[in-house]
This record gives C-alpha cells, structure tokens and sequence, in this order.
C-alpha cells in the first residue's frame, strides 16, 4: 500500500495555545471536529505521549456510527501533536498518522 501525504495550512487570530487547547480539551475538540451532520463522542482521551483515545461519529440522519482511536505518539505542549488514527471496521484498514505544528505568528498561529 502507497504512503501518502496531504499537507493543509491555516492562519487563526488566537494564540497557539488556545488553538493547542481545541486539539487537546475534549468538550473543545468535539466543538468543531465532527464533519456537518454527523455528532461525535469521546470515549477515551489520554492526551500524553503514549496515551490512548477513543471516539466515534454517528451521521445524525441515519443513525450509522463509525468508531475509531489511536495513540498519541508524540507531544510539545502548544507547539506539536502527532497521533495514529485507525477505524475499528475491518472493512476500512490501514492506519493514519497526523502531524500538527502550532507556530505563533503576527497574527495569531500558523497551523500545519
């Protein structure tokens, strides 16, 4: 199987580590992080080097839910996350790695 990359960029007028805290606070992160239409919970959210989460997204107007987790692999408090991301359906294999930069700028943080 290929590895692949995507790289997205985005400028926020907030500090690095209220941007930091929407990553890492769980009521923060199920704020924003669910696509449109669909309701997520967080089952576990261990967020150390090592620590382990657990959450799901359920499609509001069918009901279908797809659970998924994985390990926080590395971590530097309001500058870097990197984490695994893996579907518990077998039918959906493989595992995803995300990197995060938080970089303060003029205007608030970068985000990479």
């Amino acid at each position: 199987m290929a590895n692949n990359t995507i790289t997205l960029h985005r400028v926020f007028c907030a500090s690095p580590e209220k941007i930091y805290r929407a990553f890492t606070l769980p009521d923060a992160f199920l704020a924003w992080l669910p696509p449109y239409g669909f309701i997520a919970e967080i089952g576990q959210m261990d967020v150390r080097a090592g620590g382990k989460y657990k959450m799901s997204f359920t499609n509001f107007s069918t009901g279908s839910k797809q659970s998924f987790g994985g390990e926080y692999l590395e971590i530097t408090a309001n500058e870097f996350l990197k984490y695994s991301d893996k579907f518990d359906d077998p039918k959906l294999p493989g595992e995803m790695i995300t990197s995060i930069w938080f970089k303060k700028v003029t205007v608030g943080t970068e985000l990479k």
